[in-house]
């Protein structure tokens, strides 16, 4: 039979499609024309590319691609098509130049079975080849007895793209810890060696830490036994809180409202509990403004804690509620603003104080439906991030929108791209 693990998701709800308004008479800059995309736009091929160090380009032409998960399907009720890519150009993303990874086409059989779940956890270039590859969870048969199959498979970028099947990543035997499931996967060069490595969720307080680079066949270069941790789950993005040139791991220590530990990286890996933070649903690193290091803002329904140059992490609080949280520098100023989403999306402007209440751009729903935001990163290439919202109106029904940065009003007015995964379904 299929065990069927308990899953985090980080996810924003509101409500509708969006209409951005400033506040403060912050007026935001279409610096970017529209486009209208189609429901259904044509296929484009995949752009070929030689290699790139830019995150998140899994053909290698320098310029990110867009993961999505839980793509709207043709009938309710019905399994999960897949995963969808989309991939970048010097504009930003092409909607058309589009890809499905779907189990059966693209999941390494287990246990004779192909799976019927497959999500995108984490990317990275695992194997410093210069394309990007992908962690994917998947459900392997499991009869509940002993020891659980290892649930993660590794899709590897090329320059056409992630093509080909994927392989069952390896993870050793001394790297495992009792009979929780080895998943949670979360990138990063946590021993400042230069290549990628993987961290994963393993039992009792443990964690299963593998060295990349990683063979083709998904096996780490080098893997000891687990390391301790201050807490069970393991978050990414990993990031290099203190600039010392190993990336450093969140900890959360439950799934939804837990306190959250910094753990530092360093020659041996992730071994080094740093600042603690307090209890949360969600918690977001940047560099808001008030010190050398990255900052960490903490959501929860009451307000939103804020822990200023980690790892020493002086206290402040933000007076607005978030449950989910995320962080990007939108207007190119070489600071970080923060997304705040609960009833409503908000933006919070990162500046030389940290971050104020008084400036801030409201992403207000007009309509039915829910919202998520899926990401925040610069897919245009012109040093500001750009805001991705998906919005479902059923299991059928989504469309997924871009806001562009914006040099004075953080994001712009109206979406540089708009598009429905419902395409990803139509064959070319």
């Amino acid at each position: 039979m299929r065990h069927v693990r308990r899953r985090v998701l980080r996810t924003a709800a509101t409500g509708g499609l969006l209409l951005l308004a400033a506040a403060c008479d912050v007026a935001p800059e279409a610096e970017h024309p529209p486009v209208r995309v189609a429901q259904a736009p044509a296929v484009l091929p995949v752009p070929h590319g030689t290699g790139s160090k830019v995150p998140d380009d899994f053909n290698g032409d320098g310029h990110r691609d867009l993961i999505l998960n839980d793509l709207a399907k043709t009938r309710a009720h019905t399994d999960d098509p897949g995963i969808g890519i989309v991939y970048g150009s010097p504009r930003g993303l092409v909607p058309g130049a589009h890809q499905l990874l779907a189990p059966r086409t693209h999941a390494a059989r287990a246990g004779g079975e192909l799976p019927a779940l497959f999500e995108a956890e984490a990317s990275c270039d695992l194997d410093g080849d210069g394309f990007t590859d992908l962690v994917v969870s998947t459900d392997p048969p499991y009869d509940g007895q002993g020891r659980p199959p290892v649930p993660l498979q590794l899709l590897f970028g090329s320059p056409s793209g992630l093509t080909g099947r994927g392989v069952q990543l390896t993870v050793p035997d001394r790297a495992r810890e009792g009979n929780d499931w080895p998943d949670q996967p979360v990138c990063g060069d946590f021993d400042g060696d230069g290549r990628a490595d993987l961290v994963l969720h393993a039992t009792g307080g443990k964690l299963s830490y593998l060295r990349g680079p990683f063979t083709r066949a998904g096996a780490p270069r080098a893997a000891a036994a687990p390391i301790p941790s201050p807490g069970n789950l393991p978050t990414g993005p990993a990031a290099d809180v203190d600039h010392d040139g190993y990336d450093d791991l969140l900890i959360r220590t439950a799934e939804r409202s837990g306190t959250t530990a910094l753990v530092l990286g360093g020659p041996g890996g992730p071994t080094r509990t740093g600042a603690v933070l307090p209890a949360g649903i969600d918690v977001a690193l940047g560099r808001f403004g008030r010190g050398k290091a990255l900052d960490a803002a903490v959501g929860t329904m009451g307000g939103t804690a804020l822990r200023y140059d980690l790892p020493d992490a002086a206290r402040a609080t933000l007076d607005s509620p978030g449950s989910v949280l995320d962080a990007a520098d939108f207007d190119g100023d070489g600071l970080s603003e923060l997304v705040s989403s609960g009833s409503r999306l908000k933006l919070f402007r990162g500046g030389a104080s940290g971050l104020s209440a008084r400036e801030t751009v409201t992403v207000a729903p007009v309509t039915h439906g829910t919202s998520r935001v899926v990401t925040a990163a610069d897919f245009d290439g012109d040093g500001r991030a750009d805001l991705v919202v998906r919005t479902y109106r059923d299991e059928t029904q989504d469309t997924v929108t871009v806001y562009p940065g914006a040099r004075e009003g953080l994001v712009a007015r109206r979406p540089a791209v708009s598009f429905t995964t419902r395409a990803f379904l139509t064959a070319p």
